[in-house]
C-alpha cells in the first residue's frame, strides 16, 4: 500500500503568540510537526507496519518545513517531499499545489490532520480531495485496515460516531484520539538523514500564474483584547436585571 501524509509545520502549542508589524513574530519560536498532522503521519506507519508499503510526507512552505518532515522521516515513513515556494499565499494556492503533484503519484490512501493549529481553516484536505476526485471523510478517529480496494472509517460527529465504507484512493484527515504518535528513536533520527527528501517549487510542479494566486488575503492580524475582570451586578434581582440590559446596551453593544 502506498500512503501519502499532507502535513504543516506550525508552532508549538506552548509558544507565546507576539504580534509585530502586522504580522506573527517567529524569532526564537519552536516549531513542531501540526499535532493533527502529527496523527496522520502515525497512522501511516501503523498501516505500514501492519500490511507493508511506503509512506511518503508532503508538505507546502518555508525552507524551516524540512526539520517537520525529518521528524516524520525519523518517525518511520519512508521518503519526504518539501514543495517551498514564497508565491504559494494562501489554502487555495497550497492544495493546487499539493494537487499538482499528487496527479502523477501512484497512490493508495492520502492522510492528514483535521486542520492546523495555527490559521484553523481546515481547507486544504477538502480541496485537495476535490480536485484529485477522491472521496473524502474529515476527522476520523479509527481506520480498520484497508483492502479489497475499500477502507472503513469512523469519524467523530459532534460526539457521536458515524462509520463510513470508502472506496479507495481516498483522503482521510485525523482527529484526536485516532491514536497516540511515537517519538522519534535515536535509531530513526540517524536513518532519517539516508532517507530520500525531495525539494521542489511551483515551476517544477508546472503551476500556472492563475494557480499560483491566492483566493484570500489578511487584511489585519490582532491579539484578542485583555480580558477584563469580572462585575458584580449590585441590588435585588430586578435592580440586577436592569443593570445588566444596561451595561448590553452601553458597554458591550449588543442590544
Amino acid at each position: 500500500m502506498k500512503v501519502y501524509v499532507v502535513l504543516k509545520q506550525t508552532f508549538d502549542t506552548e509558544e507565546k503568540i507576539v504580534i509585530r508589524d502586522g504580522a506573527v513574530s517567529e524569532d526564537g519560536v519552536k516549531f513542531v510537526i501540526n499535532p493533527y498532522d502529527e496523527y496522520a503521519v502515525e497512522e501511516a506507519i501503523r498501516l505500514k507496519e501492519r500490511s507493508g508499503g511506503q509512506v511518503t510526507v508532503v508538505s507546502v512552505g518555508p525552507d524551516r518545513a524540512a526539520e517537520a518532515l525529518r521528524t516524520a522521516l525519523a518517525m518511520g515513513a519512508d521518503e519526504a517531499v518539501l514543495i517551498s515556494d514564497d508565491r504559494l499565499s494562501d489554502e487555495y494556492a497550497v492544495s493546487e499545489a499539493l494537487a499538482a503533484f499528487l496527479t502523477d503519484q501512484a497512490f493508495d490512501l492520502i492522510l492528514g490532520g483535521n486542520f492546523s493549529v495555527d490559521n484553523g481553516a481546515g481547507q486544504v484536505a477538502v480541496r485537495l480531495a476535490e480536485l484529485l476526485g477522491i472521496p473524502h471523510v474529515s476527522s476520523i478517529v479509527k481506520l480498520e485496515a484497508p483492502g479489497g480496494g475499500s477502507a472503513v472509517v469512523q469519524r467523530d460527529a459532534e460526539g457521536d460516531l458515524e462509520t463510513l465504507d470508502v472506496s479507495l484512493p481516498a483522503l482521510f484527515t485525523a482527529q484526536q484520539g485516532l491514536n497516540e504518535p511515537r517519538y522519534p528513536s535515536l535509531p530513526g533520527i540517524m536513518k532519517a538523514k539516508k532517507k530520500p527528501f525531495k525539494r521542489l517549487t511551483a515551476d517544477d510542479l508546472g503551476l500556472t500564474a492563475d494557480r499560483l494566486e491566492g483566493r484570500t488575503a489578511r487584511t489585519s492580524l490582532s491579539l484578542p483584547p485583555v480580558r477584563q475582570a469580572g462585575l458584580i451586578l449590585q441590588g435585588d434581582l430586578p435592580q440586577q436585571a436592569a443593570k445588566l440590559v444596561e451595561l448590553l446596551r452601553t458597554q458591550s453593544k449588543v442590544l
